[in-house]
């Protein structure tokens, strides 16, 4: 506990002292103390809570991956981009919510970019803007594992590179969130690469089993987030290039996917088999909440951009139907369960409780209270 601590308060730049009193703090407020078993689930209270979409968006095929700009567009509505099986569809959304005069939900192709390959993963840019001269930049990871960072202006310019390096699927890609000149990507080959705009791969961070998810800080941009799939969840500080923090799932099932609360970055949550676990990093390297979600193991886990206490989990893609089930950190059982034919992918709106899964040849959107 005396070296968490420590690396904590190294952390956080304040003293060890401090770095306790903060989280003590912290966790009476944010957190119940102890960890409560899960009620049981009532097949009453689940049909209770199972939404259809607020809105839904037809598409020409099966959607894949689905993900909204988490950047400001420079205009009222929000960047969204979607990978069908040989095409990413890049479009606003504005929904009534925002805009008195929309019904329900306005979204408008920008553009459709070719894709020889079905897509795996997209990331956004933050140089991704629609106001003086509208640029659209995002990265893809395709079966044949590489990256393809794709810059548009739109009308007649369109600029492809292609990064390669890794040696097995890339499972997530993320750019650096403050002016987005360098993309992170993770992989089953054991491996968090970080590569510059020109294509070079710039760090090699060797993983000890498939890499699943990968974060950055909102603001610090050396501080880097990588979770694995054996379960472990490992804090980079990628000036020295070594690990600063660790947290544990404790868990026998392989962990699947995890998020950085951007609103709150001592919050971490991850599926691991069938539960979602939640992590206050300022307590323990252990989860402080972990709770069933899903019977046929948890795919995907996302945090609310607009809410702290927010958060989102999928089921396995491939069923009939796969559900999203919408949680609230106050609550023991999901706010609202949606539910979408052969559901993938899983975002949420940059200010708004809403968050999108892609179905078959539809977008599905969820609204729900903050």
């Amino acid at each position: 506990m005396g070296y968490f601590m420590k690396v904590i308060s190294l952390w956080h730049g304040c003293s060890v002292m401090e770095a306790q009193r903060v989280h003590l703090f912290k966790a009476k407020y944010l957190f119940n103390s102890d960890l409560k078993p899960a009620l049981p689930e009532h097949p009453s209270m689940q049909e209770d809570l199972t939404r259809s979409p607020s809105y839904t968006v037809t598409c020409e095929d099966y959607v894949h991956v689905v993900e909204f700009s988490p950047f400001s567009s420079g205009s009222p509505a929000s960047l969204l981009a979607y990978a069908e099986n040989q095409c990413v569809v890049v479009g606003t959304c504005l929904f009534q919510e925002e805009d008195v005069d929309v019904d329900g939900v306005q979204f408008s192709v920008l553009r459709a970019f070719h894709y020889d390959l079905r897509i795996d993963a997209l990331a956004w840019s933050p140089e991704s803007r629609l106001d003086r001269i509208p640029t659209i930049r995002f990265c893809t990871a395709a079966a044949d594992r590489k990256l393809r960072l794709l810059t548009s202006d739109l009308q007649d310019r369109d600029e492809v590179k292609v990064m390669e390096g890794h040696t097995n699927y890339i499972n997530h890609l993320v750019f650096e969130p403050t002016e987005g000149k360098q993309i992170a990507s993770v992989s089953d080959d054991h491996t968090c690469r970080l590569w510059d705009l020109d294509g070079n791969e710039t760090t090699l961070l060797r993983l000890g089993s498939p890499g699943l998810s990968v974060c950055w800080h909102p603001q610090e941009v050396f501080k880097l987030m990588v979770a694995e799939k054996k379960g472990t969840i490992r804090f980079y500080d990628l000036v020295t290039q070594q690990a600063i923090l660790s947290l544990d799932c404790g868990h026998t099932g392989p962990l699947m996917s995890a998020d950085w609360c951007l609103a709150n970055t001592i919050k971490v949550g991850a599926v691991v088999g069938n539960d979602w676990l939640i992590w206050d990093i300022t307590r323990s390297s252990y989860p402080q909440e972990k709770r069933p979600a899903h019977k046929d193991k948890a795919r995907l886990f996302r945090w609310s951009i607009a809410n702290e206490n927010l958060f989102a989990t999928t089921g396995y893609p491939g069923k009939i139907s796969s559900q999203v089930f919408m949680h609230h950190l106050g609550h023991p059982q999901p706010v609202m369960i949606g539910s979408s034919s052969i559901g993938s992918g899983l975002s949420w709106h940059r200010t708004l409780p809403l968050c999108v899964a892609g179905g078959d040849r539809k977008l599905c959107f969820w609204m729900t209270e903050m």
